[in-house]
């Protein structure tokens, strides 16, 4: 029993490198800002922290792609494999990735509150630079992580209200497109207009008619039946009738516009394409504004991670805690033997 305390002894204070640590701690934040009027006023809510990504946070830090990264940055494996004449609390450079993240849990505790969202981290190393290094690279790594998950954030409240804008200017395309072509085809603008002056050119017509129907009273009044001049106001009037007929057929069933189509048909499409593109137009503003509304709300919800305690820098070793781990060898020790003498004893009873 002694023997093994004994080299367990020598081995802690003798080959046990030295451990500094650093320490560090954080937490998730939200910024929401009520309204721009609030902003002006000053009066803005920090709320706090979003458990979700702290629980994402948490394992993250434990996660091998962390663990990954870090050694890309700042080669995890030469900075715990220092203490080169110490092969119990050194890292093997020749480890695999699982290997790394295996150590890193052991040099690397984290201390997580579920009910506040406070992380603290203890980050030990051989150095206290280095231990300050891999404490400042977990939190700048972290920082990353909250980020993308913020933009993924966004990107979430903003995707249907994207789409439905997408979907309304296709709409508004469409109906505009739909109005240009019945433009097209009709050589007409606006029926109304185009029906406000054919009404003008039949009032002018039935003036023409009445004044041609005055003449011919005065005529008939001061001249013969057989006067040449009598014949040509007939002539005059009958054109003027026809000419009447002609127009008022444009406005009724079977009377032909400027495409061959009768007013009533033309009215109702252009109306239809009109209302088509009124209703479009009010959906674009409608979801324009939405878009807008929904990009300002994820604006406002922005993550960042604050840190409470920035990494620090150890002045002295505090690990291995060599009289504790004594201590807890001692204890086992004194455990096997207790169960070594009771075994030996239970057997002798039994002989």
């Amino acid at each position: 029993m002694l023997a093994p305390l004994v080299v367990s002894g020598w081995y802690l204070y003798a080959r046990a490198a030295d451990q500094y640590a650093s320490k560090v701690g954080f937490s998730v934040r939200q910024e929401e800002f009520n309204s721009p009027v609030d902003m002006l006023g000053g009066i803005a809510r920090l709320s706090g922290n979003s458990s979700s990504d702290t629980d994402i946070l948490y394992k993250y830090i434990q996660s091998q792609e962390l663990v990954a990264a870090v050694d890309r940055d700042l080669d995890l494996r030469r900075i715990y494999s220092k203490a080169e004449n110490d092969p119990v609390f050194a890292f093997d450079p020749s480890g695999s990735i699982e290997d790394l993240v295996d150590y890193w849990r052991r040099m690397v505790k984290i201390s997580y509150d579920p009910g506040t969202g406070l992380i603290e981290l203890r980050v030990n190393a051989f150095t206290p630079e280095d231990a300050r290094a891999v404490a400042q690279a977990i939190f700048e790594k972290s920082a990353v992580m909250i980020n993308e998950l913020s933009a993924i954030a966004r990107e979430d409240a903003t995707r249907y209200a994207r789409e439905e804008l997408y979907r309304a200017e296709a709409q508004l395309k469409a109906a505009r497109e739909a109005l240009t072509r019945f433009r097209s085809r009709t050589r007409i603008v606006d029926p109304a207009a185009d029906i406000e002056g054919q009404m003008g050119l039949l009032t002018t017509l039935q003036q023409q008619l009445a004044e041609a129907l005055i003449q011919k009273d005065l005529l008939l009044e001061t001249t013969r039946a057989n006067d040449p001049r009598l014949a040509q106001a007939n002539r005059r009037i009958e054109v003027i009738e026809n000419r009447i007929e002609e127009e008022r057929r444009k406005f009724g069933v079977g009377g032909e516009g400027a495409d061959g189509e009768d007013y009533a048909t033309l009215i109702a499409e252009f109306e239809r394409l009109s209302a088509d593109r009124e209703f479009a137009e009010q959906a674009h503003v409608a979801a324009r504004a939405a878009y807008e509304a929904a990009l300002a709300d994820a604006q406002r919800k922005s993550r960042y991670l604050a840190a409470y305690i920035k990494p620090t820098l150890a002045e002295t070793p505090q690990y291995p805690q060599r009289a504790m781990l004594l201590g807890l060898v001692a204890l086992f020790l004194l455990s096997f033997w207790a169960v070594g003498l009771l075994i030996y004893y239970s057997l002798r009873d039994r002989r």
